[in-house]
């Protein structure tokens, strides 16, 4: 079962220049073959599909707790999508002057005419992801040598956008994105060490593990946030300190294993869209929710 809770991993800027081409290009890091909808579901289904887990257990709660930390992974990517989109179009609810023209130069309209200026499961081109990108082979060493790949390919496709997009909003979360993905890089060498006795963390960087180059990632490396492996759980997945342990491979410093959350943040407050019809619900009257609340010693 996964605790869903109403908070995000990073606080969010709001964008000094809205732009869905910007969007469009995020859009890859969410749905594309490298992008956090694969990352979660290819660790979902293999923690799904774990044969041997009491035996293997350190293994086992190491896909599961980095597979709790994409479902976040996918909200972070998604708010960016949602907050470069929000004001991109002339608000209001008449339909004749064409609101949403900007969508007929956009590279994805799909933002447009299929869901109201937010993100859906696609890539850069508005194909949406698909399970053929799942990679559940049963094999321990072959699952984990390619989550291994995965995380590094994702990396490569996040400092590629970082260089195409240049709002804070996007490079706020791929800073983050890119310290928390170099974690899941070296957890998954790590992991392969310990069953096969190779030296993977040899083949490091593939790409260049520092971030040194990206300044937004700076707050979060100060935050030591690239040493740190959280299990995403309240009680469970705890053995999979017993591979992430020792020093990082680039700078030396001790990784640390913590059992929970960080305690995340307040998402944004997407503005409602009349043009889009987006919410909608034009004759709902917050007070009644407050009186409800009140009667029921909730606070609202």
């Amino acid at each position: 079962m996964i605790l869903k809770m109403d908070r995000m991993a990073i606080e969010l800027p709001f964008p000094s220049n809205p732009s869905p081409n910007d969007a469009a290009a995020v859009q890859e890091l969410l749905g594309g073959k490298f992008g956090e909808m694969s990352t979660l579901m290819n660790y979902t289904y293999q923690s799904f599909n774990f044969r041997g887990r009491n035996r293997l257990r350190p293994f086992y709660d190491l896909i599961s707790s980095i597979a709790g930390e994409e479902y976040g992974h996918i909200e972070v990517v998604s708010y960016a999508i949602n907050l470069l989109l929000t004001g991109t179009t002339t608000r209001g609810s008449d339909p004749v002057p064409a609101p949403l023209a900007i969508g007929t130069n956009a590279r994805n309209t799909r933002h447009f005419i299929a869901s109201g200026q937010t993100a859906l499961p696609m890539d850069s081109h508005g194909d949406f992801w698909t399970g053929a990108n799942v990679f559940s082979s049963g094999n321990l060493r072959l699952d984990l040598l390619h989550n291994f790949f995965l995380e590094c390919g994702a990396r490569a496709n996040k400092m590629r956008v970082y260089e195409m997009v240049s709002d804070p909003t996007a490079r706020t979360m791929l800073g983050y994105l890119l310290v928390r993905g170099g974690v899941h890089v070296v957890a998954y060498a790590k992991a392969l060490e310990k069953l096969t006795g190779v030296e993977v963390t040899k083949l490091m960087p593939i790409p260049d593990l520092s971030n040194d180059a990206f300044p937004e990632a700076k707050k979060f490396m100060n935050d030591k946030l690239h040493l740190k492996m959280f299990t995403f759980s309240q009680n469970d997945y705890q053995q999979a300190g017993l591979i992430w342990n020792g020093s990082h491979p680039e700078d030396g410093q001790p990784l640390e294993f913590i059992n929970g959350s960080p305690e995340g943040f307040t998402p944004p407050d997407l503005d409602e869209e009349p043009q889009l019809n987006a919410p909608g619900e034009d004759g709902i009257d917050p007070e009644m929710f407050t009186d409800i609340a009140r009667k029921m010693g909730m606070k609202f």
